[in-house]
């Protein structure tokens, strides 16, 4: 067990259920942080020395299970990974809040506590920490990398929600109107996560991160317009956005092992 102090917060993080695979050990992870605990899943190789690593964020009502194979594939090849569950962030969440106290900024408080937790472990390379984001969780990393532009080394996007705060303040144009909860997709949402975006302008709050960022992106999402990640494109300094022809918000598996082996190749570029 670890327990690390920076004067304002106390995070600890202990490791539990080692599974060994053919070069690389899974562990579950769990950090404690802002009174709550979240879960989460690590990848790392084998060998001795220290690895880069990449920080998966899930999106909406996902958990960390959901780039277990982009993991996988990144740890048989010698970069760690690292997978959690947003505390809230899902009905199937092992991470501790409801989803009616969960928020953007609740979200970028769990990715804040992953980053600061992992610069620590003995076997990360410090100076090779990447950020990869899917849909919601695309903007908590990307409003996050802001926070940490000396500590990132880069980051991915894939079919980032920005639009997230347009799109719920067109809903409720007025704060007396957003009711106490919001049931969308099977998942209550409280107030928080309403008040908390309205009238938020994303543009305004990401674009300084400098270091490299490539985003992915379906020419066929109907839940986040392509428009958002040609925004995005031009909103950092040094971007790329992949289109793949065909794919929706959620890829295929042809489309999602291209993600895998890009995410490599990115890490590999950036080192």
């Amino acid at each position: 067990m670890i327990i690390i102090c920076d004067g304002a917060s106390i995070f600890l993080f202990h490791f539990e259920e080692d599974f060994k695979m053919n070069n690389y050990t899974k562990n579950v992870v769990k950090i404690k942080h802002h009174d709550r605990e979240i879960y989460g899943v690590s990848y790392m190789p084998e060998n001795r020395g220290k690895f880069p690593i990449v920080i998966f964020s899930h999106g909406y009502n996902g958990t960390h299970a959901d780039f277990a194979m982009n993991s996988e594939y990144l740890a048989e090849k010698g970069i760690g990974a690292f997978c959690f569950d947003f505390c809230g962030g899902s009905i199937h969440s092992n991470s501790d809040l409801k989803t009616t106290e969960m928020s953007i900024f609740t979200e970028k408080e769990d990715l804040s506590a992953v980053i600061d937790n992992l610069k620590e472990w003995q076997n990360v390379d410090e100076d090779n920490i990447f950020l990869f984001g899917g849909s919601q969780g695309g903007l908590v990393t990307a409003l996050t990398a802001e926070d940490y532009k000396e500590d990132i080394k880069g980051i991915l996007l894939l079919f980032p929600a920005l639009g997230i705060p347009d799109n719920w303040t067109n809903r409720f144009p007025a704060k007396e109107s957003i009711p106490d909860t919001v049931e969308f997709w099977g998942v209550s949402l409280g107030r928080v996560f309403f008040e908390s975006i309205h009238g938020y302008h994303v543009f305004e709050h990401i674009g300084k991160f400098d270091k490299e960022v490539l985003i992915f992106h379906g020419d066929q999402d109907d839940i986040v317009a392509l428009e958002y990640g040609e925004k995005a494109l031009n909103c950092y300094a040094n971007a790329k956005l992949e289109v793949f022809a065909g794919e929706g918000h959620g890829f295929s598996a042809a489309g999602n092992k291209r993600v895998a082996e890009m995410t490599y190749e990115f890490v590999m570029q950036n080192i």
